[in-house]
């Protein structure tokens, strides 16, 4: 329903009183979406440092593969509980997932190893911030998401933060083919992020468990093929490390993703880098470069920006059937539930009616309305 604070259809005017109001939710407790991508963040980045002396045992593939089905281990009982998922009138979906489990989940990782095996952690850590600068801008050209000017000033500080960071005096002597690997990975994540905001079948746990286990399967059958070798000391850590840095995170960054959008949960992803360095200087010893920590005052500006965005006019929902985790506190969903409205995240398939209102969103699941023109953002 529409507020009564509403206000006429065509002004960009919001009253005071409608505050900007989101939240995510992992593990049935609400957290807001940007604080669900520092966490996904810092678990990511921290498998950087962690993953390199597994590399002086385990190939590439075959270590790709440890850390995904690790991830898919440790979502699995949270997506089985939540329900099989409908896809029907929404095959898309399914393409969507095959994008993600193929580009994110196979490829990406393999490059971003094969690329930690020729370079310094600490140089490879702040290469992923290549992954925020292709993110939003596959999500601007291409998935027409809306930004309004602070987000796009923090997409210009995350770049002229990678900028200092990608200056050949700390590259720590890495060879281009590891910068070109990381490129190439950071692409493929890049798709990977676009796709799953969009997902609207599964959950975010549903979707990373279906992720981390095919990719992982792939990975490891394909790196055992080539002639890898496993020991029960090197298999269990990589399985620990994924169920921890890759399965916690992979679940926090889409539950941000489809709240905030794709381009700004990778705002505040790109601090994985951080994260990744930070650990480098603390457990292998890498040094600590003054365009280091100028960077990281960029990345702190732009996350400040990006808190403060504020987006909000008349539009019009269609009606729509779809699946995904949700709560009851942020009148879209106001569907009745036979034993009373849960206070916790929960999914299932729930049905929207056609509606027009103002409030302050963003490009979550339920705001791919038109903007300029008409387009689809």
């Amino acid at each position: 329903m529409a507020s009564p604070f509403t206000p006429a259809p065509g002004s960009d005017t919001l009253p005071a009183c409608e505050a900007l109001h989101s939240t995510g939710a992992f593990l049935g407790q609400p957290v807001t979406p940007i604080v669900s991508a520092l966490a996904a963040a810092a678990l990511f980045g921290a498998a950087i440092p962690l993953c390199k002396p597994l590399l002086t045992e385990l190939a590439p593939t075959t270590l790709a593969g440890l850390l995904y089905l690790g991830a898919a281990a440790a979502l699995a009982p949270m997506a089985l509980r939540e329900g099989f998922p409908s896809f029907a009138g929404r095959g898309v979906n399914l393409a969507r997932l095959a994008g993600v489990v193929v580009f994110g989940g196979a490829l990406a990782p393999v490059l971003l190893l094969a690329a930690l095996g020729r370079a310094p952690a600490g140089s490879v850590a702040l290469w992923l911030n290549l992954e925020v600068v292709a993110t939003a801008l596959l999500a601007r050209a291409f998935f027409r998401e809306h930004l309004a000017a602070p987000g796009a000033l923090a997409i210009l500080l995350v770049c002229a933060a990678s900028t200092l960071l990608a200056l050949p005096t700390h590259a720590g002597g890495a060879p281009a083919s590891a910068l070109l690997l990381v490129a190439a990975a950071c692409l493929c994540w890049a798709l990977d992020n676009n796709w799953t905001s969009r997902i609207d079948a599964f959950t975010p746990a549903q979707s990373s468990f279906a992720k981390g286990l095919v990719a992982g399967s792939v990975n490891l059958a394909l790196g055992l093929a080539g002639g890898g070798s496993l020991t029960p000391a090197n298999a269990g850590l990589a399985l620990g490390l994924g169920a921890v840095c890759y399965g916690l995170s992979l679940a926090l960054l889409v539950s941000a993703a489809q709240q905030l959008g794709a381009a700004r949960s990778q705002l505040a992803f790109a601090t994985a880098s951080l994260w990744g360095v930070a650990l480098a200087w603390l457990l292998l010893g890498e040094p600590v470069l003054p365009l280091q920590i100028a960077a990281g005052a960029l990345m702190a500006l732009a996350l400040v920006l990006l808190g403060r965005e504020g987006h909000g006019h008349w539009h019009q929902h269609q009606a729509l059937t779809h699946r995904h985790a949700h709560r009851h506190d942020d009148d879209h969903h106001t569907h009745p539930h036979p034993e009373g409205l849960p206070e916790h995240s929960h999914s299932h398939e729930h049905h929207h009616a056609a509606q027009a209102h103002a409030h302050p969103h963003r490009p979550d699941l339920h705001h791919r309305h038109p903007h300029d023109g008409g387009r689809r953002r």
